[in-house]
């Protein structure tokens, strides 16, 4: 079904207030297979009102209209509304005994002939009630369209919308079930073009790209009575984009490394690091302590990470790490042999199965004819020990730093899943 969202109000137009109920109800109706193909801001005024649920009507299954429930003169939703669909006004009983509750425990607010107005709804309408606030909401089917009448406060809307509104809803919908699959070392455009005919010719179920700092992600949503019925749907289609491969030959699959809104690649190899029993520790340069920070932020991190080292000058490098000064300075700071030896140095001094070293250019100057961007990522173990070197073009200082560590943790994670 497709819905349309009307925020009600001048001060809306003006600035004056953020129109922040559309977005909660274009993610609340997603969530139970509404789609919201149009979100309209309209001001207080009744020909303009008018004019705009006439359009929405014509064009959508379900009318929103949010806020101008109020007591005042220009509080105008349910009148034009009830003018529009030539119905009357009428009280809920409901909410009329709620204003006299409300007034009568609270002698302080005054009482006014307009107050009233807060308890009507339109004729036929199943009453949505408030219950942290005292207009009431309204629930109209009218020649096949499908009315909503909702406060304009959030803290009045979000639980009316979540107990009253929603179960409404749901009984004549499927639901809408998304799964996200998160990739990294790919770039958006490419992830796009590879994927291009599945997208151009996707009906149900759906798949939605979005860009990261560093990363990609594709949602895949569909629409089922159950999420046993949705994951039949949505496994064949993700196996479907993870046997694709790309233009340089590699596999989708291999460049997946996990699920969810909420998950990291960090994440992901801090739970491969436990559930393999291994240990990590790192000697970053330019990222300054962020992968080790990272693996910090997750609880139980004693388990896999007991330190690590931050040497940003090359004397720092050579005293705590014990790389000798000399080859330091004839390798460069920014290398191969330095990330390496970072990488080794610190595994070896303490005692980890893993040991990362970070080095190179977070801008926003050159350094030893290296343009910004340019990062060295050694990988120590018992058995091996090599590095990569990566341009992070186009990039702010920060992101530079953020996508090195990426860089690293995938290292951790490729190493780990080949055992």
């Amino acid at each position: 079904m497709k819905a349309e969202i009307i925020a009600v109000g001048t001060e809306i137009l003006t600035g004056q207030i953020v129109n922040t109920n559309a977005q909660f109800l274009s993610e609340q109706f997603a969530e139970i297979g509404i789609d919201v193909f149009f979100q309209t801001a309209v001001g207080d005024n009744e020909n303009r009102l008018l004019s705009v649920i006439d359009i929405a009507s014509k064009r959508s299954d379900i009318v929103v209209l949010c806020g101008g429930l109020g007591p005042t003169e220009d509080d105008l939703t349910k009148q034009i509304l009830a003018k529009y669909l030539g119905r009357d006004l009428v009280f809920d009983q409901q909410a009329k005994e709620h204003l006299d509750d409300f007034f009568a425990t609270r002698p302080q607010y005054a009482r006014t002939p307009n107050n009233e107005r807060q308890a009507q709804m339109v004729e036929g309408s199943t009453p949505l009630e408030n219950i942290t606030g005292l207009a009431v909401g309204g629930y109209l089917k009218d020649n096949g369209v499908t009315y909503v009448v909702l406060p304009g406060p959030p803290s009045e809307l979000k639980p009316m919308v979540f107990k009253k509104l929603l179960p409404l809803l749901s009984q004549d919908e499927d639901t809408l079930y998304s799964r996200v699959l998160r990739f990294f070392g790919i770039g958006e455009s490419q992830l796009v073009t590879i994927l291009s005919e599945l997208i151009e010719n996707q009906t149900d179920p759906t798949i939605a790209p979005y860009a990261k700092t560093g990363e990609v992600t594709l949602r895949l949503s569909t629409k089922a009575v159950s999420q046993e019925a949705a994951d039949v749907k949505l496994n064949v289609l993700e196996n479907e984009i993870l046997a694709i491969k790309t233009l340089e030959g590699v596999s989708l699959s291999d460049l997946h490394y996990g699920y969810g809104d909420d998950n990291s690649l960090a994440h992901v190899v801090f739970e491969l690091l436990k559930e393999h029993n291994k240990s990590v520790t790192a000697a970053e340069s330019l990222t300054a302590g962020l992968f080790q920070s990272s693996l910090a932020d997750f609880s139980g991190s004693s388990q896999i990470f007991k330190g690590g080292f931050v040497t940003y000058s090359i004397e720092e490098k050579a005293k705590m790490l014990k790389i000798p000064l000399e080859d330091l300075q004839r390798e460069g700071v920014v290398s191969d042999f330095t990330a390496q030896q970072m990488a080794k140095q610190s595994r070896l001094l303490l005692g980890t199965d893993f040991g990362i070293g970070l080095t190179g250019v977070a801008g926003p100057d050159e350094h030893d004819g290296h343009p910004v961007g340019t990062v060295f990522i050694g990988i120590s173990t018992r058995d091996s020990l090599r590095s990569i070197r990566v341009v992070i073009g186009g990039r702010s200082r920060s992101d530079v730093r953020y996508i090195a560590t990426l860089y690293a943790f995938d290292l951790v994670r490729q190493a780990l899943l080949k055992g």
